[in-house]
């Protein structure tokens, strides 16, 4: 039903039917579950069952939560493929009074999604913009992880790439906060391994798959017994997300320092060993790098970091 009648907005729950209140025009950021269709607000039924519009990532996947609530609305697509010429045509329908639920295939919208230029240019035009808050793959990992969640960092998607993987990987070092990540079930296994190399395969973390569906799992380790577990396993199945401890408060001992650029050292130039060594120990990476050519040029070999 369409706010733009004046037939009853109806959503149903469990067979028993609902009437939702007419909507103000203006852009509402829906989020909807990540798998289990039950999780989902008495809200965004609400706010789904009175928009004139309601756009998606991907008409097919959001017509199944639809079906299930008894939901029945004008769908267009939105996804960062026709954002563009999209985007007009939203503005226009804003322009005119109407009402635009927003949602993605699974989650908050904008999170990893498309929307974010979207938001911008509807408040640039003055329009109402209102989150209907709800499910976030991000939080549910998070809360049941066993990691610290008073700071928390959300990297997306790492490159796909092994070179552009570490490189990012060892800028988020230092933050001191837990990291959280989504993957690909085919890559996981490289970025474990990758983060155990670069972050210190003694970091604590969690990786979290199928969250909210029948065969969740969260599995708890260190980043070296994760990437080992891993390596020896077919891919797994399901969305990912992995979650990494932030490292520990404290000066390391010049001896440990030493032994871990050593270790280092035996397969990575100077400049690539000080860069990991900052990563997981948190000391400045310019002394590293000078104590890490001395620790080179004292074992006779060349500086192979220039």
């Amino acid at each position: 039903m369409s706010a733009a009648n004046d037939e009853p907005l109806r959503y149903t729950i469990d067979g028993q039917a609902f009437t939702a209140p007419p909507l103000p025009g203006g852009l509402y950021i829906v989020s909807t579950p990540i798998g289990n269709l039950r999780d989902i607000t008495i809200r965004a039924l609400q706010t789904l069952a009175a928009a004139d519009i309601i756009a998606c990532e991907d008409t097919r996947t959001t017509r199944v939560l639809l079906r299930h609530y008894g939901l029945s609305g004008q769908l267009i697509a939105y996804h960062e493929h026709n954002a563009a010429e999209q985007r007009p045509r939203i503005l226009e329908a804003l322009d005119t009074g109407r009402s635009l639920a927003l949602v993605s295939d699974a989650g908050t919208p904008l999170i990893s999604d498309p929307g974010y230029r979207l938001v911008a240019d509807v408040t640039a035009a003055g329009h109402l913009v209102v989150p209907i808050p709800g499910a976030s793959a991000i939080l549910a990992g998070l809360v049941a992880a066993a990691l610290p969640t008073d700071a928390f960092f959300f990297a997306g998607f790492l490159p796909t790439r092994t070179v552009g993987r570490k490189k990012r990987i060892a800028a988020l070092a230092a933050i001191p906060g837990t990291l959280v990540f989504y993957e690909s079930p085919h890559r996981t296994a490289e970025t474990l391994a990758d983060l155990a190399e670069t972050l210190g395969p003694e970091r604590p973390a969690t990786m979290a798959r199928e969250l909210t569906k029948t065969f969740e799992t969260h599995r708890r380790g260190t980043l070296g017994s994760l990437a080992a577990e891993l390596a020896d396993e077919p891919d797994p199945k399901g969305e990912i997300v992995i979650m990494v401890g932030p490292p520990e408060a404290g000066v390391a001992e010049p001896g440990d320092v030493d032994a871990l650029l050593l270790r280092l050292l035996a397969d990575h130039p100077v400049k690539e060993a000080a860069q990991q060594a900052a990563a997981q120990t948190g000391l400045p990476r310019r002394d590293l790098y000078q104590r890490a050519l001395a620790l080179k040029q004292g074992d006779g070999g060349d500086d192979d970091a220039a």
